[in-house]
């Protein structure tokens, strides 16, 4: 029987392992910036044309290569690194593992130029395909110039699945900002379509932070500074004010390697537990330095999850110093003392005509037997004499209302009847919405018995259907601002909002850009009164910025959910028997109205016969 195992060939090895470490054009330039890091470059280019599609291109002043390395360097687990296992436990560089060059030449047609300080000309390799077609002895400046053309032209699967210019250009942005935070010490710049988007000079962290995400955030961070035996923890976090739903800057750092931890997130986001609304997040940056000893960076291809020795020892110096450094800036509710514990406080001199007099405290005489309700404006004259009748009169009792206030349904489940808003509606067709329960629900008649009505989900099905038509029709209703606010994003929220300012526009936005990542919203959509438009521009770009497909109908969906939910009423919000009486009949129109867009349930009916079951019980 003949043998049906063989080995596979370099250039279809490569192939594969470029599917784990190559997914997108934004892998290519973290993988080049990271070898320049590494190289010892004081200074990094990055040029991107169309996303990265047409070409890549990363320009540092490095070391270099000499004409052996500068071959060598293509080859798979070809690397200056590391030289042995042990080596993989005492990593002070970002790469390792020698794949990166080798699955880029795999996918794509690479040119390479090259120089060392030591030698008088450097090299140019020209390899596609993992097949070397030229290297030749050429003039080049100290360092190496790495361009990347026709990503994928080999796999047209992988290219066809590529996104937008805009969605990738805002993934290679996100790249450059994780190597560009924790190497301030290096000048980088990004340009795209020969258009310089960002600028970095070498600067400390924290000016790193502003350069990159805007002046305004500077005051909003509080630094961090520990050392222990264990890890040594600096950088910042956010105030409570900077807290926000969607879209907080989060950022780990492990020796000098961006990584994701949501166990150490969780310890920040407790130490907040108290002093920002459920569910928002605040910004971080923080960098750890452990021994390399103690963590294990060899887990994922793309390097961005670690394992660390003792997590949970971590994570509570983690807690403990995000808590100190709330409590030195007074973000933490201040310590009760005992009475006795409070210092004398001194006498205040006050200045009158250059001498200091000593003025005492104006003394308060009142009469202690008072009592208001012993005058002629007491209980009797109250009763007596209040034209009560008349004040009340041609009101009607039809509407009994909550003394108290709404209690969200997570802090109290669905019970008796008794502590329910009864707001009662005319008949409407063969429903008859009778009353609203706890500001959560819209209690209906209908023939087959009792509907239970989420009223914001209700909400967010009309709204979302309201903003796709105009979506589709391409026009919506602007309401001009008085005076045009003006917002500052990051550079990455500044091109994804670049991206989608016509479908803004739609909606009922007028934005117009004022250069250097500021904008200002001259009109928002007719009908959100009472809402801060910055805030819901914010949020609605941050949905639109983790939408997975960025064209067409799936676009238009992502914007109106974000804008729908943004929108809706809060839960618990008391309404009107109109208010209830209007969204059931807008909700009962719509053509899709027992699920939202995402589809979650909207509607839940007990008929008559399960009711008439429970009470034969």
């Amino acid at each position: 029987m003949k043998d049906v195992i063989s080995l596979l060939p370099d250039s279809v090895a490569n192939q594969i392992a470029a599917g784990e470490v190559v997914q997108r054009p934004a892998s290519v330039v973290k993988e080049l910036m990271e070898n320049a890091i590494d190289a010892g470059a004081t200074k990094v280019r990055v040029l991107v044309v169309d996303g990265g599609r047409t070409s890549i291109q990363v320009i540092d002043n490095g070391m270099g290569m000499s004409e052996t390395d500068a071959r060598l360097a293509f080859e798979r687990h070809a690397t200056s690194k590391i030289k042995k296992a042990e080596d993989l436990f005492a990593l002070t560089t970002m790469g390792f593992r020698g794949e990166a060059l080798a699955s880029i030449s795999a996918v794509a047609q690479v040119e390479l130029v090259t120089r060392r300080a030591d030698d008088e000309l450097g090299t140019k390799v020209v390899i596609s395909g993992s097949r070397l077609e030229e290297q030749e002895p050429v003039a080049a400046p100290i360092g190496s110039n790495f361009k990347i053309k026709n990503l994928f032209f080999n796999i047209p699967a992988r290219r066809k699945f590529l996104k937008s210019t805009q969605t990738e250009l805002n993934n290679i942005v996100t790249e450059f900002e994780r190597v560009a935070l924790v190497n301030c010490g290096v000048e980088l710049s990004l340009s795209h379509n020969d258009t310089e988007i960002i600028a970095l000079p070498a600067s400390t962290f924290r000016q790193r932070i502003c350069n990159l995400f805007g002046k305004k955030i500077n005051s909003q961070l509080i630094e961090v500074s520990v050392k222990s035996t264990m890890i040594n923890i600096s950088g910042f976090v956010g105030t409570p004010e900077s807290s926000r739903k969607k879209g907080a800057l989060q950022y780990f750092f492990a020796n000098g390697r961006y990584m994701r931890h949501p166990y150490f997130a969780k310890a920040i986001s407790e130490a907040y537990a108290q002093l920002i609304p459920a569910g928002d997040s605040v910004p971080f940056f923080l960098c750890l330095d452990v021994e390399p000893e103690r963590i294990d960076v060899n887990i994922h291809p793309t390097k961005t999850e670690i394992k660390f020795e003792d997590e949970q020892n971590i994570w509570k110096i983690i807690s403990a110093a995000v808590r100190e450094s709330l409590g030195r800036f007074n973000a933490m509710p201040g310590l009760d003392f005992e009475m006795g514990d409070l210092p004398e406080l001194p006498e205040i001199p006050i200045y009158e005509g250059g001498d200091a007099a000593m003025v005492e405290a104006p003394k308060i005489s009142y009469n202690p037997d008072y009592n208001p309700f012993k005058s002629h404006t007491s209980q009797e004259y109250i009763r007596h004499e209040m034209p009560w009748e008349t004040l009340y009169e041609g009101l009607k009792p039809d509407v009994p209302y909550e003394t108290g206030p709404a209690k969200p349904i997570d802090e109290e489940p669905v019970g008796a009847s008794e502590s329910a808003t009864a707001v009662y509606a005319s008949e409407v067709g063969d429903y008859q919405p009778i009353c609203q329960y706890k500001g959560q629900y819209i209690l209906v008649s209908v023939p087959s018995g009792l509907m239970w009505i989420h009223q914001r989900r209700a909400h967010i099905r009309v709204l979302y259907d309201e903003y796709r038509k105009q979506l589709d029709e391409k026009k919506g209703c602007t309401q001009r601002v008085l005076f045009p606010e003006q917002i500052t994003l990051s550079v990455a929220e500044g091109l994804a909002l670049d991206g989608i300012m016509d479908e803004l526009a739609y909606l009922g936005f007028e934005i117009s850009s004022l250069g250097g990542a500021s904008y200002a919203v001259q009109g928002i959509p007719a009908g959100i009164d009472g809402l801060n438009p910055t805030s819901l521009l914010c949020d609605i770009l941050h949905s639109v910025m983790e939408c997975t497909s960025d064209v067409g109908e799936k676009l238009y969906d992502r914007l109106a959910i974000a804008m729908a939910r943004q929108v809706a009423i809060v839960p618990g919000q008391i309404l009107t028997g109109e208010e209830i009486q209007a969204l059931v009949s807008n909700l009962f129109n719509c053509k899709m109205n027992a699920r939202t867009p995402d589809g979650k349930s909207i509607i839940y009916v007990e008929t008559d016969t399960e009711i008439a079951r429970f009470f034969l019980k």
